[in-house]
């Protein structure tokens, strides 16, 4: 039986499982099964690789895609370029075991991007692993970005923001775990006074289907999304560097 898992420090909100369940079953995958992993500590992945002989791959999630990478063996080129990790590859060759990151965020945050026009500037909500994939990919397609941070050192401070700074910047990405369940009251600190028609919401937390912060933007006439088209996406990706 070929395993395959999804690795984060809370797990209780992820729809990982359930949808490689259903593709499985849809497709008719008898000898491949899908397990969540949550681990205290990310120096713990080297004892799970070993422990789990028939583990050939899987999903990183938050607060993890950063602290991975030291214990890999070898990255892609565009886990390499963001400083993040959200697929591993686990290749086993005699008593040799090789480890390769990827991340397919940035391949799931293209594709959902594609009904969207995008504007030439965004701000970019958190600075952890996704931010980076998200970053990535926005900066490629011409839109520059500024990163909003907890930490003044990684970002504009969230207390810098003004009505005029969110009225300037017509796409913001929530790559931050607020709003996730069963928190759902929670929502970034931002001046939403200034969204309005003319802006694009886009949070990558999808459970619940309208968080907090979509709420906010919907109610101001923008136009909003979820991080669920982008988790299919890149969870087909995953599943297509796993099975090469």
């Amino acid at each position: 039986m070929r395993l395959f898992g999804l690795i984060g420090k809370t797990l209780s909100h992820s729809f990982s499982q359930a949808y490689f369940e259903e593709k499985f079953r849809r497709e008719g995958i008898n000898d491949a099964a899908y397990s969540l992993f949550e681990l205290a500590d990310i120096s713990l992945v080297p004892a799970l690789i070993r422990e789990h002989p028939d583990l050939i791959g899987f999903n990183v999630t938050i607060p993890y895609k950063q602290q991975i990478i030291p214990f890999l063996d070898e990255l892609s080129e565009e886990a390499s370029a963001v400083g993040a990790v959200n697929t591993v590859v686990i290749q086993r060759t005699d008593n040799h075991i090789h480890t390769t990151g990827h991340n397919t965020d940035i391949i799931g945050f293209r594709q959902s991007l594609q009904d969207i026009e995008i504007p030439d500037r965004a701000l970019v909500l958190g600075t952890g692993g996704a931010a980076a994939a998200i970053t990535y990919v926005l900066e490629k397609m011409g839109c520059a970005c500024t990163a909003v941070s907890r930490n003044p050192e990684r970002g504009l401070p969230y207390s810098a923001l003004t009505t005029e700074i969110v009225a300037q910047h017509r796409l913001i990405v929530n790559c931050t775990p607020l709003g996730t369940f069963p928190n759902v009251h929670e929502k970034p600190d931002i001046p939403y006074e200034g969204i309005s028609g003319k802006h694009f919401l886009y949070d990558l937390v999808y459970n619940p289907a309208e968080t907090a912060f979509l709420q906010e933007g919907r109610l101001r006439g923008a136009r909003v999304r979820n991080g669920l088209q982008m988790l299919h996406a890149q969870a087909e990706a995953a599943w297509g560097m796993v099975n090469r």
